[in-house]
């Protein structure tokens, strides 16, 4: 079971699984697929110690790491204007007040003050500070085979610096002009990202976005389908429509590894394929997630609108310390895709990995036989 990302990459099997628990992408590289973390959260220092972990753990098996650079944020360029500060007292106090409201109506209470102002990650807080270190950073690694932008373009300085340490650069998109985009400027691999998935994601289905990208980008480059893809069926449709292998993210969410919050784990569980929205509540631009009492509020009719990232960001995450305290299950959510209807229970990520695989081979033999081969 290969194809030419996976045979460039030397890995077993093209699953490629973002996720920022550094123990899943430890998981998944050691079981034949290329794992990614996503290191939103981490600043150069805590990166490093991330990674290091990681290389002691897969004993030379190539990975991936995964930011998130939008292209449009408010601050964009850095300085003092850009600073935590600054962006936060950006933030009108009717916003402020529209969150007190909301979480004291569902019982949730004021941090205590020794709780209050600790580090907020939020997406596009920090990018022009900290980005340049966390490539150097990447770059230092060698079992860091590929970095990946999860918000559109990656800077030019991203694609100089891994191309000339001998890393792929790859760019989630959501259509095929993104796409399009993104390969003019050297992107080497496109992650051809469908509504279905979680987090940041477009408006286009993935069977229609693959096929689509496929074609835009020529077959030099390779393309990786992300969203609604947790399965060995799901696997083979990608593969039917041009992909070279899939992204996946929401499936490793409910693994025994991941160090997924415990609510948000519940309710992930017990959703169904409809208990998602698209919404900005989150972080400021269109997320796939959990659909909760967060999300329907900001959609209401009292909601004063949400705000450009990061600053919505900064809101959320403020909010999400208290909810989580405070155990608010109707509060919690968590970016996550449509897939979530088939995770209704925890397990190992080897298991998860056989299975996939397993039923990859299962469909590919039945379809052959279906055409007489």
């Amino acid at each position: 079971m290969t194809t030419p990302i996976a045979q460039r990459l030397g890995i077993e099997f093209p699953i490629f699984a973002f996720s920022h628990c550094r123990d899943v992408v430890a998981a998944v590289t050691n079981a034949g697929g290329f794992g990614v973390l996503g290191a939103l959260a981490y600043g150069p220092e805590q990166l490093e110690i991330e990674l290091a972990w990681i290389d002691d753990h897969v004993s030379g098996r190539p990975y991936g790491v995964d930011f998130a650079m939008p292209v449009n944020y408010v601050g964009k360029g850095g300085g003092e204007d850009a600073s935590f500060e600054s962006l936060d007292a950006m933030i009108p106090q009717q916003h402020r007040e529209f969150v007190d409201s909301l979480l004291e109506r569902h019982g949730v209470p004021e941090l205590p003050p020794e709780l209050e102002g600790g580090p907020v990650a939020a997406a596009g807080l920090g990018v022009d500070e900290m980005g340049p270190s966390q490539v150097e950073v990447c770059l230092a690694h060698p079992d860091v085979r590929m970095i990946v932008n999860a918000l559109g373009p990656p800077p030019l300085y991203v694609i100089e610096r891994a191309h000339a340490a001998g890393l792929l650069v790859g760019g989630l998109a959501g259509s095929k002009v993104h796409a399009e985009r993104q390969v003019a400027i050297g992107v080497d691999v496109i992650v051809a990202q469908g509504t279905e998935a979680g987090g940041h994601c477009g408006e286009i289905s993935t069977m229609v976005l693959v096929p689509e990208v496929v074609d835009a980008v020529g077959p030099d480059v390779p393309v990786l389908a992300a969203g609604g893809i947790a399965t060995g069926r799901q696997m083979a449709a990608a593969l039917a429509l041009g992909a070279q292998g899939v992204w996946t993210g929401s499936m490793w969410l409910t693994v025994a590894e991941a160090d997924t919050n415990p609510i948000a784990l519940e309710n992930m569980l017990a959703a169904t394929s409809r208990d998602t929205v698209r919404s900005k509540a989150m972080t400021g631009k269109p997320a796939r997630q959990l659909r909760t009492a967060w999300t329907e509020a900001w959609e209401g009719p009292e909601s004063p609108g949400t705000l450009p990232m990061p600053l919505q960001g900064i809101l959320h995450q403020e909010a999400g310390r208290r909810t989580i305290r405070a155990g608010s299950r109707e509060l919690v959510g968590f970016p996550v895709g449509q897939i979530v209807g088939r995770l209704d229970k925890v397990r190992p990520t080897r298991e998860v990995m056989r299975d996939m695989v397993e039923e990859w081979i299962d469909t590919t033999q039945r379809m052959a036989l279906i055409l007489g081969d």
